[in-house]
């Protein structure tokens, strides 16, 4: 038998042997794991590479906007549910594939009825297609041309159709976090950033908030099913009820009682760390802008749309507008909510689309005087003129209505 020495060597060798073989395949063990990782990460950044070489590949293959107006013919006519109607529109000359949009964008529409001029601007409510653009609108009480689509337009309709504009969108080459949220019909615009951004397999981290009374007034059930069943980890769907109606259960039919409010966001956001797209009527747009300010979110991450014009009479300075082109002039004080409303009281026509200066269409040119912005127009004004939907006179002014 060895001597209890040698054995106690042995042992001690032994062990040292086996930390050694042990520390040895931790990190065998260690850098397999961060190759792998290293790996793993080096496969998504070619990956988003390529995404992003064939989005420009295929961006720089499709043709530019139409300047004026384009026949678009009525291709589907698709009942939503909650008075909204989806109209999906592919162009009467036949020329594919129509030009990219930004997610968010609209379209305008121009018509003639009965020798009248109206013109309107309908969010895009999908992602982009080779073949047609799709909007959704809602019937609203008393509106002329919501109610001539839902009840005049049918499919084989052509119609006047101007190109997608508007400066409340989202870029989908960004990285950083984005919450949006809609509410009632104002999800549309925002429910083409949320597809958009599906379509373009984003690893962005997402939150898409949607509010409507109850479920009969969901007009994208099948849509939010189809999103949860992907079981993305970066995307977070949140729905609002503010009226449940029978049977409908928190948890299983919508996930929140009540409003979109930035409460409702501190609550379930990790930070105030995202860009904000919102749309929904003008109050709670207002609310939701004040909030997310307070909260200490920057101005540049807030972006809003109005589908709702919030009509408040204010105070207007004494004076006379000229309206150049009518041959008319009146005189006008007290109180009003616009310059286009001032003109419309009148008989005085000028073209207007959103109403809540985002579309432009009623950009008139300022030959003389001055004018003041109930809210500060989305839209960019051009130098020498002015948009009548959102502002008011200051003083005598001369414009060319």
């Amino acid at each position: 038998m060895p001597p209890l020495n040698e054995i106690a060597g042995w042992l001690l060798l032994g062990g040292s042997t086996l930390l050694l073989l042990s520390l040895a395949l931790g990190q065998i063990w260690r850098h397999s794991r961060e190759s792998r990782i290293h790996r793993q990460r080096l496969a998504l950044l070619e990956e988003d590479l390529r995404r992003s070489r064939e989005r420009r590949e295929r961006e720089s293959s499709l043709p530019v906007a139409w300047n004026g107006k384009r026949k678009f013919r009525v291709e589907r006519k698709v009942l939503e549910g909650g008075d909204i109607c989806s109209f999906y529109l592919s162009p009467h000359d036949g020329r594919f594939p129509l030009p990219n949009f930004q997610p968010g964008q609209f379209l305008t529409f121009d018509f003639d009825l009965k020798g009248r001029p109206e013109v309107r601007c309908y969010s895009l409510s999908d992602a982009w297609s080779e073949t047609h653009y799709r909007v959704s609108i809602r019937r609203k009480p008393g509106g002329l041309i919501s109610s001539h689509f839902h009840d005049q337009i049918n499919v084989g309709d052509l119609l006047d159709v101007r190109a997608p504009s508007g400066d409340f969108h989202l870029d989908p080459r960004g990285t950083g976090g984005v919450v949006l949220s809609g509410s009632g019909v104002g999800v549309t615009p925002v429910l083409s950033m949320m597809k958009t951004l599906l379509a373009e397999h984003s690893r962005r981290e997402i939150w898409f908030f949607y509010g409507v009374r109850n479920g009969g007034e969901n007009i994208i059930r099948d849509e939010l099913r189809a999103w949860a069943a992907l079981g993305l980890p970066n995307v977070h769907l949140q729905v609002c009820h503010t009226k449940p109606g029978p049977g409908e259960e928190q948890g299983k039919d919508f996930d929140q009682l009540g409003r979109i409010t930035v409460d409702l966001f501190r609550q379930v956001l990790p930070s105030n760390n995202f860009d904000f797209f919102t749309c929904g009527p003008g109050p709670m747009m207002q609310n939701l802008r004040e909030g997310l300010q307070s909260w200490g979110v920057p101005e540049s991450r807030i972006h809003d749309e109005a589908f709702e014009q919030v009509v408040r009479s204010v105070a207007v300075e004494s004076g006379k507008i000229e309206f150049k082109r009518s041959a008319r002039t009146i005189a006008v004080g007290g109180t009003a909510s616009s310059l286009l409303d001032l003109a419309t009281k009148e008989g005085i026509r000028i073209p207007a689309g959103c109403r809540v200066g985002h579309c432009g269409t009623c950009q008139t040119a300022l030959i003389n005087g001055q004018v003041r912005y109930t809210k500060p127009p989305a839209f960019k004004v051009e130098e020498g003129c002015c948009l009548p939907c959102v502002c008011l006179p200051q003083g005598d002014v001369v414009i060319d209505a």
